[in-house]
């Protein structure tokens, strides 16, 4: 498995509560410009519409040697699950304040897979804290080693 594009502001944006693995519908430049490692998934989240699940603000750059058949670097892309799983996962954004975030997209086996996040946002207050707890043990690692070399 290899890590194409991480998500990070996800992780600080939100509470992830669960996560599923989806596959995508790609065009050929789209893929190709995949491998190359151009996606950025800051901002792209997936919904659900006609009974079917949508990955939306996606950015995928063109791919260079694709000439006029490139693709459009911010369309829609269909995401491949199971019906259940439509289901499920539309049950769940129907309630107030939850939302899908793509976490993650990697290629497994050479194909394209996107891990997605059952999220709610986070408050400002919240990531205040998350700020100071990761500051913290940066600090307590930090004096650990600087204990370490003192002994030596």
């Amino acid at each position: 498995m290899k890590v194409i594009s991480f998500n990070r502001k996800a992780y600080h944006d939100y509470h992830i509560r669960d996560s599923v693995e989806a596959g995508l519908a790609l065009t050929g430049s789209e893929i190709k410009s995949i491998r190359q490692g151009k996606v950025s998934l800051r901002d792209a989240y997936a919904r659900p519409e006609k009974g079917e699940m949508w990955l939306l603000n996606c950015h995928i750059s063109p791919y260079d040697k694709a000439s006029r058949h490139n693709h459009e670097p911010l369309r829609p892309r269909k995401l491949l699950l199971h019906q259940e799983q439509i289901a499920d996962l539309s049950a769940e954004v129907m309630q107030k304040g939850v939302t899908l975030v793509a976490l993650k997209l990697y290629l497994k086996n050479g194909i394209a897979k996107l891990e997605l996040g059952l999220a709610r946002g986070k408050k400002l207050y919240d990531k205040r804290e998350a700020i100071a707890k990761r500051d913290a043990q940066r600090q307590m690692e930090h004096a650990l080693r600087r204990g370490s070399k003192q002994q030596r």
